[in-house]
């Protein structure tokens, strides 16, 4: 599939659930229609349903772009999202990952679960290897987030990561911090991975 965006993508990691608490949709909305307002489109995991199918509901509703990539073995349960700028089809979860990375200005993880860790960590360690130097940002809604960067925070202190990579994940509380972290943003200009 040929691209169709022209807006640099922000990575939007979260879960195909809402959570149980009405501020974890509430802030995905929010975010998700800044990011459009600010002149971003968002890349994510290609579904219609939870967090993720809200986000890209939200940017195209504002304007934004929105590019789905989904593995064909999770079209059953995911149920992919059938209105994208682009939606991709892959074969793998690392084929998804990879694409994403490629396509993204910058990452953020929203609230989620085991998917959503895996991914903006896996970004985190691709950073500290000198793979990219993309913004990465934990949005912390309701707190969602501290006991994550406790642990990484823990990890630096008995010296398993070392702290200016563990800086180089950006926790933001409000939203404004993340309009912040991406002001001056611009598309990617090579491939990574």
């Amino acid at each position: 599939m040929t691209k169709k965006t022209h807006r640099p993508l922000v990575a939007l990691y979260c879960g195909s659930r809402t959570g149980n608490k009405a501020i974890y949709l509430e802030s995905a909305i929010q975010l998700s229609q800044g990011l459009a307002e600010h002149g971003f489109g968002i890349v994510y995991g290609g579904a219609s349903i939870g967090l993720m199918g809200q986000v890209a509901d939200t940017a195209l509703e504002f304007g934004g772009e929105a590019v789905g990539v989904i593995p064909e073995f999770m079209l059953d349960y995911e149920v992919a999202h059938e209105s994208l700028t682009e939606l991709h089809v892959v074969k793998t979860m690392h084929e998804r990952k990879a694409m994403m990375a490629e396509r993204a200005s910058a990452f953020i993880a929203l609230p989620g679960g085991l998917g959503t860790f895996e991914e903006i960590l896996e970004v985190a360690t691709w950073a500290q290897l000198e793979q990219h130097q993309k913004p990465m940002i934990l949005y912390n809604v309701n707190g969602f987030y501290n006991t994550l960067v406790a642990h990484l925070d823990h990890a630096v202190t008995e010296g398993f990561l070392p702290p200016q990579h563990r800086a180089k994940l950006i926790v933001c509380n409000h939203i404004n911090e993340i309009y912040s972290a991406l002001n001056g943003l611009k598309a990617p200009e090579h491939v990574l991975v």
